[in-house]
């Protein structure tokens, strides 16, 4: 039996077979640790890459890498392993380094103060200048997505790659995962960012969603609107975020009027009629540990997210079950940074996923004056392969989304809002507000989550200026 090992930018490829060449699939090892690791248990074991009786692991990290292994394999070619003696070493993406953000908005923005505020650098790549993000970044790369040239050079200057929302497209996360490690990976992207794939992926595993259909054809919309009843929603498959290409139908003649506004594929999901919106913001390191700051709950207005509390006003077993439906969820996806999933919470007391989010969002902006560690810093330990940090809230906050219509009679009354105690400003550096537009947010903190809502409501409501 032979063996093969090829270094690539971010792995060691170690491959024990029959045959001299590394060809094939190849799945990454389970590390228990981000520094230097221990590793007692295989993620998967490829029986077909060269041949029956051949194995092919990759081991994600930079920096020195060792491995031991006993092999043996059975008469019946069942490829079995014994852990005798199995080390790995890793080394974590540590301060100093170069972090790369595909995308350049708010969350990219507060993505790079976090990094830092713990020392690392910033590289941004989208295809606007003076962005949220490029502000605040070392460097800004302006350049389109399709550019896959420009994706890999910009790739090669950073140690890893991570993204601040979901239409990055899949080709361009590919690209740089060429040149550097991309957390969470463009595997993820590929089913978060199409809506069809989405709801599919969590009815396959179990979880609990919406029902839906895919629509490709006036027939198949039909057919959904039999099956499912009306109203519903009729959304776009892809590219769809802040309520953009959705709509509420309430005749069959409203959703053939939406169909025929394009695009070619859409899902047909039957109406919610729910009790609260929540969400669930959590984070997986690259070893499988797992942090949440708890169930948020969130109100919207225009299908934009208008305000955030945390804690939610739930039962503790809701509680319980919307975490453990999110870390099942990152599980069975391999997560590697912050992954956030909204949910319906219906009259009856029935949790329903709606959309996932494979990144921060919006809802855990409170996370960042509220918790010892907010959403952005915890997304960057676990893209960096470090120990994810304490999730412990100091006390209940409320968020509150401030869009461009406040500007509509001028600019906002700041200091009217920060004459509040126990509030927090957090603009984004966009110098055109438009109605709908997210500018920024207030964050309150209070003794409790009802006090913080109404003092940020409060707030936001006197920054108003008066015609």
């Amino acid at each position: 039996m032979r063996f093969g090992i090829k270094l690539t930018p971010d792995s060691l490829l170690l491959a024990i077979g029959e045959r001299d060449e590394i060809l094939g699939s190849y799945f990454p090892i389970r590390v228990v640790h981000p520094c230097f690791v221990a590793c007692s248990r295989f993620h998967s074991i490829h029986r077909n890459a060269f041949g029956a009786t051949d194995i092919l692991f990759k081991i994600f990290g930079t920096g020195p890498t060792l491995l031991r292994l006993l092999v043996s394999v059975s008469p019946c070619l069942l490829v079995s392993l014994s852990v005798a003696s199995t080390l790995l070493l890793v080394s974590a993406i540590l301060p100093g380094s170069t972090l790369g953000v595909l995308g350049s908005g708010q969350l990219g923005r507060m993505f790079a103060i976090a990094a830092r505020q713990m020392g690392y650098r910033v590289h941004t790549f989208s295809p606007d200048t003076d962005t949220p993000t490029g502000q605040v970044a070392d460097k800004e790369f302006a350049g389109s997505y399709d550019d896959l040239g420009a994706v890999r050079d910009f790739a090669r200057g950073v140690s890893v790659v991570t993204f601040e929302f979901e239409n990055v497209p899949a080709a361009t996360a590919q690209a740089a995962a060429e040149c550097a490690p991309v957390r969470p990976s463009g595997a993820i992207l590929h089913v978060t960012q199409h809506r069809i794939r989405e709801k599919t992926f969590l009815l396959q595993h179990g979880f609990p969603v919406t029902p839906f259909r895919a629509v490709r054809s006036l027939e198949d919309l039909r057919d959904a609107a039999a099956e499912l009843g009306l109203p519903a929603v009729l959304k776009t498959a892809s590219f769809g975020y802040d309520g953009k290409g959705q709509a509420t139908v309430r005749s069959l003649q409203e959703a053939e009027s939406v169909w025929n506004c394009g695009p070619a594929e859409r899902i047909y999901e039957a109406f919610v009629d729910f009790d609260r919106e929540v969400s669930v913001v959590a984070a997986r390191g690259i070893d499988g540990s797992f942090a949440h700051w708890g169930v948020i709950q969130n109100t919207h207005e225009n299908h934009i997210l208008s305000l955030s509390v945390s804690p939610a006003d739930v039962p503790p077993d809701v509680e319980r079950e919307a975490i453990a439906i999110a870390r099942g969820i990152l599980e069975q996806l391999e997560v590697v940074g912050a992954l956030c999933v909204e949910f319906f919470l219906t009259k009856s007391g029935k949790l329903l996923v709606n959309e996932l989010a494979p990144r921060p969002h919006n809802s855990g902006h409170l996370t960042i004056d509220a918790h010892v560690t907010s959403q952005f810093e915890q997304q960057l330990r676990a893209v960096c392969g470090l120990p994810l940090g304490s999730t412990h809230r100091h006390r209940p906050a409320a968020m509150a989304n401030l869009l461009g219509d406040l500007w509509s009679a001028g600019e906002p009354n700041w200091p009217a809002a920060l004459a509040l105690p126990d509030l927090k400003l957090h603009l984004y550096g966009k110098s055109e507000p438009r109605p709908g537009r997210k500018m920024g947010h207030l964050t309150a903190l209070a003794e409790t989550a009802h006090e913080a809502r109404r003092n940020v409501l409060s707030a936001r409501e006197s920054m108003i200026r008066k015609s």
